[in-house]
């Protein structure tokens, strides 16, 4: 296992984290002036709380433990442990809103259970940390050095396992989504490529989980940073990459302020679908062009294909009626 010292972590902490911070305020404001928050940018702000919590008893942690009490040195041993696993959740919790702003129906509300899930299985990996540690003897009499746990197999492989298919879930969803999708090719494999990038974090957690099982110490501490800089730069992906596009000239992209669900089409010409899927609001008089960020479609629908600039065209309308899209309520 490589080795790793205070001041490589404090270097790390105190410079990934924080361009990290930087990156998720520059997507919140970049959603502020667009009027697009959301839940997802809600829990974006609180990943940098978290963050500059874990900063802060990291850093304490890490200094000389002869000016720090004894039991407030174990204190701040188990924050650094508690603001790791909040940070890291709330992380994924960005991520499954994100896709979740996407979504509607049956996939939109498994995906709020699976939040719900989430944010347990943090508070369950939290109150396993208390329970190994209460039980494990000795180590809150270490006072050569801060006193730290050694979490162990337990602890590692429950983390292991819940980074790996919590990960999976983060990006089946956003797949599966896609799929179903009639969006142009470009904007659908970046959308992909995007999410894919949820196995980075994935990476670098099975690395977290490894300085566990060795024993913990120094390593394990700059792990947990490089894991969650790294998560949080992720979280921010869609958004970053959305930003550049838009500053090519492409608005192909879709970050739509609300979840949206499913779209009627009302007119008296026949043969028009009646619930395609995602659009955002549209009301157009005899045009041949409308507006959509996403469309979900049936063979029938996907026939009137998409434009190279994000929109969909219909068939032309010969007669005066009128074509309106909405938005329907979840």
């Amino acid at each position: 296992m490589p080795a790793a010292s205070a001041d490589q972590i404090r270097d790390v902490l105190c410079v990934l984290l924080p361009v990290a911070m930087l990156v998720t305020y520059f997507r919140l404001f970049e959603r502020y002036r667009r009027g697009k928050l959301w839940w997802d940018d809600f829990w974006a702000l609180m990943c940098t709380v978290w963050a500059i919590a874990f900063i802060i008893v990291t850093l304490l942690h890490l200094q000389d433990p002869a000016g720090i009490k004894q039991n407030e040195k174990i204190i701040v041993f188990y924050l650094t442990g508690v603001f790791f696993y909040l940070l890291v959740w709330s992380v994924r919790l960005s991520i499954l809103f994100t896709i979740v702003r996407l979504s509607f129906g049956r996939l939109r509300r498994i995906l709020f259970v699976l939040g719900w899930l989430f944010g347990l299985t943090s508070f369950i990996l939290i109150a396993q940390i208390f329970w190994v540690c209460e039980n494990e003897p000795g180590w809150k009499d270490v006072t050569i050095r801060a006193p730290q746990c050694a979490l162990g197999n337990n602890v590692a492989v429950a983390q292991l396992t819940t980074d790996v298919v919590s990960d999976l879930m983060l990006i089946a969803a956003p797949m599966y989504l896609f799929w179903n999708l009639q969006v142009q090719r470009k904007l659908k494999l970046r959308l992909r490529a995007v999410f894919a990038t949820t196995f980075i974090s994935t990476a670098v957690s099975l690395y977290h989980a490894y300085c566990v099982l060795k024993g913990g110490g120094l390593p394990e501490f700059l792990a947990a940073t490089l894991q969650l800089s790294l998560s949080l730069f992720v979280a921010n992906l869609s958004v970053v990459v959305a930003v550049l596009s838009r500053a090519k000239g492409d608005h192909s992209e879709t970050d739509n302020v609300e979840p949206l669900s499913h779209v009627t089409i009302s007119g008296s010409s026949r043969g028009r679908p009646k619930n395609p899927g995602l659009s955002t609001l549209a009301t157009t008089d005899n045009t041949q062009k409308v507006n959509v960020h996403i469309v979900q479609t049936t063979d029938r629908w996907a026939e009137l294909g998409m434009d190279d600039d994000g929109t969909h065209k219909f068939p032309h309308n010969d007669g005066p009626d009128r074509m309106e899209m909405k938005v329907l309520s979840p």
